[in-house]
């Protein structure tokens, strides 16, 4: 029985003592980050249509109906963590629908945990503010309502 426990401990000193004493590198200077950026640097925005349920979204003329229910879901599910002229705990959103694909937008309203995973500018964003999207767990309607709302904050 002792002998068990000495070669245990002995065992667990020599694991312990593997690490060495190399500094370990600073996250910011990841090898994976700036493989992630130069990834992200390589996607046009106004064809990255995000991982998700939409697929395509016919965009006509501002539905002022949709625009009201959409600043209202807006409000009630997202101004805790996003404002439309200012940066917060996450991104400011006025001008999104110039910079991103309706359907980009809509997928990272609609399905944010999977897209800070496979998404290379949804990636980007985790970085930059440490912060994942909370999923607020809205329709495919609820979601084309906020984006209309947005098209009307450029």
């Amino acid at each position: 029985m002792k002998l068990k426990i000495l070669t245990v401990l002995a065992l667990s000193a020599i694991m312990m003592s593997c690490g060495g004493d190399k500094p370990k590198e600073k996250a910011a200077d990841s090898p994976a980050k700036e493989d992630m950026k130069a990834e992200v640097t390589k996607i046009d925005p106004m064809k990255d249509k995000g991982v998700g349920p939409i697929k395509s979204v016919t965009i006509g003329d501002i539905d002022d109906a949709m625009v009201a229910n959409g600043e209202k879901i807006f409000k009630a599910k997202c101004t805790a963590c996003h404002k439309i002229s200012k940066r917060f705990v996450g991104p400011a959103l006025k001008g999104i629908t110039k910079k991103q694909t309706p359907e980009w937008i809509m997928n990272m309203i609609l399905n944010p945990d999977v897209m800070v995973v496979e998404n290379a500018r949804a990636k980007e964003l985790l970085i930059e503010y440490s912060a994942p999207m909370a999923n607020q767990n809205l329709t495919e309607e609820e979601a084309r309502a906020i984006y209309e709302y947005f098209r009307t904050k450029n």
